[in-house]
């Protein structure tokens, strides 16, 4: 499976005096990019949190900075599911500086699991979720 690609800017906001990207805002990106990741499969998680009433939550993050992301840079973030359970996907994902083959700056491999909206108790993966695994 290709990777998804979402494109961001670092903004004065994400970075510490010296101009740097705060390491805790990398997540951030990569939060963004999976979120994106979802809605280029058509999946609203509004509307996953309604019906089939799933929401998704991070259950386990690695982070392995390389370099740091200044201010201005355009930064982009990749996400690939990398393997599915029967209620979790743990997706591998890079931020690069520029183009998608760019300076690699972090990767990071992030586990999430799918949870009942109201209870947040573990759900099974929604067969729709589980088709854009394959």
């Amino acid at each position: 499976m290709s990777a998804f690609q979402w494109p961001a800017r670092v903004y004065y906001e994400d970075t510490d005096a010296g101009g740097v990207v705060y390491y805790a805002n990398y997540l951030r990106y990569l939060e963004r990019a999976r979120t994106e990741w979802f809605r280029a499969h058509g999946h609203n998680q509004l509307a996953l949190a309604t019906d089939p009433g799933v929401l998704f939550a991070v259950a386990e993050v690695s982070v392995r900075y390389r370099r740091p992301a200044r201010l201005d840079d355009l930064l982009i973030t990749s996400c690939v599911a990398a393997r599915a359970g029967a209620a979790s996907v743990v997706f591998g994902q890079q931020i690069r500086r520029g183009r998608e083959d760019g300076e690699l700056l972090a990767e990071a491999t992030v586990r999430v699991v799918c949870v009942d909206a109201n209870g947040f108790q573990p759900r099974r993966l929604p067969p729709q979720i589980i088709g854009d695994l394959q």
